[in-house]
């Protein structure tokens, strides 16, 4: 499972004009189910998201979490971050779990978040989705991760 972190000052997400999503300071994580990916690997990652020291103390340092500095998640499927460039012009998107399977670990990964944080929201699985996000730094943080 891959996502890409960036610490934001706000975001949200809107469908259709709705927003259906809106975050203050945290985290817009943008997630991505692989193939061979499981519940146990979201559960690391969230793990990691949850306690990975990007955000600044008191000198101005990258030393609190998002739990630290009670910060939101926005959490946003994008299956586009499994893009196979290294060939042609034209992205391949093999890696990625079928439709099913990531709405599934994405779904899970999401009630996990709830479950042990208290600020979440969300965009919408397979939705033709505008995320707006002021970035913060800027900060963006790639992981992956695997069993």
């Amino acid at each position: 499972m891959m996502a890409l972190l960036q610490r934001v000052s706000e975001a949200r997400v809107d469908i259709a004009g709705d927003t259906v999503g809106r975050i203050g300071p945290g985290l817009l994580v943008l997630v991505c189910a692989e193939l061979d990916d499981t519940e146990a690997v979201g559960q690391k990652l969230l793990a990691k998201i949850l306690k990975l020291r990007i955000f600044s103390d008191e000198q101005g340092k990258m030393n609190r979490s998002v739990q630290d500095v009670d910060g939101g998640l926005l959490i946003v499927s994008q299956f586009t971050l499994a893009a196979d460039t290294r060939s042609g012009n034209r992205p391949g998107f093999t890696g990625a779990a079928p439709p099913a399977l990531g709405e599934a670990l994405y779904d899970r990964f999401v009630q996990a978040a709830r479950e042990q944080h208290p600020r979440v929201e969300t965009g919408r699985f397979g939705a033709d989705m505008q995320v707006h996000l002021v970035n913060d730094g800027p900060v963006t943080i790639p992981l992956r991760m695997a069993i």
